[in-house]
């Protein structure tokens, strides 16, 4: 069975755009690979290296994903920081990896950009440490998106140079896997591109919004003055709320709205009333389940506990069979 590792942010909520995008086939996967999901709480401190609750934020994660969907009995979801193998392979990359390719990634680029006085060495070696996370395992499938295609190519450099410094063929090539047309696209509430935290707090609908707050973030949106001929052609802001409609509501109900709209007979607060209700009954299951498990501090625990486990045992696995190749030797 081949193996899967993909890296889980140690901040932010779940939004409908994860849940229904990435979440989604991380479940489905579960079934078919070996799947290592972490919470990458060392990542974080690259760009965050106070954080004010960073405890906090990862039990939340953990909380939601498991809520979500994810098995701890089918996958392994752990820490990143309970796995202390993860940054010596990190530290035994690091030794082999160059200054100069490491300052051409594109995103170290462009957080440079946006933080210039924040420019650590962690930042600089982010890759590195994203190929530990992966070669950790020995894993051959990424599920990444496009900003991170370049830390992928970069951690297949890293194990690859690896094996031919030390004339093993240990660590297998990593390879991006593909979820396209499995992907479902949800847009945000802002009228312009997808739903995501960093587009401001009201672009997004979490799975622990109260029903309350979606109301409000959904009666919110972006609309326009109305369709002034018949069949129009939608333009982007209330496409997407038909395309949210789309996941949300019933078949019967889409088709009721969308005639509406081609019979310039539509009225934008009673579509975003529905919507808002029909966002409220698909995440009501998933808000129930966050607030019982976020309650059951003995589950959490017992998740966190038994995630490191088995992440430390394929993990030290690979770390001893690695001292044995470089030449560590006990006296």
């Amino acid at each position: 069975m081949e193996t899967v590792v993909s890296g889980i942010r140690s901040t932010g909520n779940l939004h409908l755009g994860n849940y229904y995008g990435a979440v989604q086939n991380f479940v489905k996967m579960q079934h078919e690979y070996n799947c290592y999901f972490f919470i990458a709480d060392l990542h974080s401190l690259t760009t965050h290296p106070t954080p004010a609750n960073l405890h906090g934020n990862v039990k939340q994660v953990l909380v939601e994903y498991l809520a979500a969907g994810i098995d701890p009995e089918k996958a392994t979801i752990y820490v990143q920081s309970d796995v202390p193998e993860v940054t010596e392979l990190y530290l035994y990359l690091n030794m082999n990896a160059y200054t100069g390719e490491l300052e051409r990634s594109t995103s170290f680029k462009d957080k440079v950009r946006a933080n210039p006085d924040n420019v650590n060495a962690g930042l600089l070696t982010y890759p590195v440490l994203m190929a530990a996370d992966i070669i950790i395992h020995k894993a051959t499938k990424v599920p990444v998106g496009k900003d991170q295609e370049q830390h992928l190519e970069m951690a297949r450099t890293f194990g690859n140079r690896f094996n031919r410094l030390y004339n093993n063929d240990y660590f297998p090539e990593p390879y991006a896997f593909s979820m396209g047309k499995n992907l479902v696209k949800i847009p945000g509430l802002d009228g312009k591109g997808k739903m995501g935290k960093s587009e401001g707090e009201g672009n997004a609908i979490f799975l622990s919004d109260t029903p309350e707050a979606i109301r409000k973030k959904v009666m919110r949106a972006v609309t326009d003055g109305g369709p002034t001929t018949e069949n129009q052609e939608k333009p982007q802001e209330i496409q997407n709320l038909f395309d949210l409609m789309k996941v949300v509501s019933t078949p019967d109900t889409y088709v009721h709205f969308d005639g509406l709209y081609n019979s310039m007979g539509i009225r934008y607060g009673d579509l975003k009333k529905q919507l808002a209700e029909d966002m409220i009954v698909a995440t009501q299951p998933i808000r129930e389940k966050i607030t019982d498990i976020a309650n059951d501090a003995a589950y959490l625990r017992q998740v966190a506990i038994y995630g490191a486990a088995k992440a430390r045992e394929s993990a030290q696995k690979t770390i001893r069979e690695v001292r044995e190749i470089i030449g560590f030797r006990k006296f």
